[in-house]
């Protein structure tokens, strides 16, 4: 197993991605689109989700395809980034027909960002027209840490951010996950040493290796709140809309180990997969426990990239002015 060519989600060929941020709201959006509609599941294992149009991806539902996959910031806010996803994707003649009518399928799922001291006093609800930016600037290449759905993101003690990573398996097949990392847990220990270093490839963490030290206290002196880490794994492999979910319930190993501790009541963890189709499985079994052990492994990856990129600026450090 080797890291992709971007060591980005968008290295599963058909995929884009575009993120759009706002400074003074400390907050942002992220999409991901398919050049042509694309078989997605989700699961979910947080105590507090926040999401749109997520049932109509379980097998037994009528759609079973979508256009795009939506991370945002502001909380019950930022569901309406998907509207303004719909309307530049309806622009394009993008969409479900109904009878003389396209209709963008666009799940989305959001985080709590509404307390990191960004302006939140709107008259009007911003994340639509973020989400239509986001959009508009989809393409292949994927900045990590304050960006997008990450831009307000913070972890137990340090700004978190956007996060991406890739891999290509000996079969040939590319797995990649992308996320915004918002947790209540801890990514790091009290060295700055990433949690998810066992799992890195290549680059991806630079020299900060990983430790876990025996006093290690997950929620330190400031106790829990409100959080949330929302991701997509995605894949080129050909899979169902069954074998998808299992792809996203695997994957949430990968934020298990990355995130000390997750899926608490006051998370609302959330994982999207994503399969463009473009490359058959030989072994539908044995295949798919790969691809789950893979997108697992890219996740935590993706989580640590996003968080040691985060830029300094905020209510917590950054992990580059605390450690770096």
């Amino acid at each position: 197993m080797r890291a992709g060519p971007r060591n980005a989600i968008t290295d599963v060929a058909g995929l884009r991605v575009g993120s759009a941020s706002d400074a003074r709201l400390r907050s942002g959006v992220t999409v991901l689109v398919g050049d042509a509609p694309f078989v997605a599941g989700v699961n979910v294992m947080g105590g507090a989700p926040g999401t749109r149009e997520t049932d109509l991806l379980a097998p037994d539902k009528t759609v079973q395809e979508v256009d795009a996959l939506v991370l945002s910031g502001g909380s019950a806010f930022g569901l309406d980034a998907a509207s303004g996803v719909m309307d530049g994707l309806r622009r394009a003649g993008r969409g479900f027909r109904v009878v003389d009518q396209l209709v963008p399928i666009v799940p989305g799922a959001i985080l709590f960002d509404l307390r990191n001291g960004g302006d939140k006093n709107w008259d009007v609800n911003p994340y639509g027209a973020l989400g239509r930016a986001a959009l508009d600037a989809a393409g292949l290449d994927v900045a990590c840490g304050s960006v997008g759905a990450g831009t307000g993101a913070t972890v137990m003690d340090l700004k978190g951010g956007l996060g991406t990573a890739s891999c290509v398996l000996e079969n040939g097949v590319t797995v990649g996950a992308l996320v915004a990392v918002n947790a209540l847990g801890r990514v790091c220990d009290d060295a700055g040493r990433f949690f998810a270093a066992p799992w890195a490839l290549g680059e991806d963490l630079g020299d900060a290796p990983g430790h876990l030290p025996p006093d290690w206290e997950p929620f330190g002196e400031s106790g829990p709140r409100e959080a949330t880490t929302i991701a997509i794994v995605a894949t080129d492999a050909a899979l169902t809309q069954a074998q998808a979910t299992r792809l996203a319930t695997a994957a949430q190993d990968g934020m298990a180990r990355a995130i000390q501790p997750s899926h608490t009541p006051m998370d609302g963890d959330l994982i999207f997969a994503a399969a463009t189709g473009a490359r058959d499985l030989a072994d539908p079994v044995w295949d798919t426990l790969r691809l789950g052990h893979a997108a697992a492994g890219c996740l935590t990856r993706a989580i640590a990239r996003g968080v040691r990129a985060a830029e300094p600026g905020g209510l917590l450090p950054a992990w580059s002015e605390r450690f770096g």
